[in-house]
C-alpha cells in the first residue's frame, strides 16, 4: 500500500512539472511569434513613412522577443532609433 501511494505521489509531481514546463514553452513560442510579427510590421511602417531604418530579424532579436515579449520588441526598436550597432542596419 505504501508503494502505491509513493508511486501515485511521484506521478502527480511529474505531471505538475511537465505541465509547468509545457506552459512556459508555449509562452516563449507565442512571444517569439508575436515579436517577429511586430518587427515585420515596424519595418513595414518605417518604410511606409520613409525612414531609412530597418531592424534585422535574427537569432538575437528573436531571443529577446521570446524572453521579454512586447517590451523586448520596444527595446529593440528604441535601440535601433538610437543607432546602437547590431540591432539596426
Amino acid at each position: 500500500m505504501f508503494d502505491f501511494l509513493l508511486y501515485l505521489l511521484l506521478a502527480i509531481i511529474i505531471v505538475i512539472v511537465l505541465f509547468k514546463v509545457f506552459k512556459l514553452g508555449f509562452k516563449v513560442i507565442i512571444n517569439s511569434i508575436v515579436g517577429i510579427i511586430l518587427l515585420f510590421l515596424s519595418n513595414a511602417l518605417f518604410g511606409l513613412f520613409g525612414l531609412e531604418l530597418t531592424i534585422d530579424i535574427n537569432l538575437l532579436t528573436v531571443i529577446i522577443c521570446a524572453i521579454a515579449g512586447i517590451p523586448g520588441v520596444i527595446l529593440i526598436i528604441v535601440l535601433a532609433f538610437l543607432g546602437i550597432p547590431y540591432f539596426a542596419t
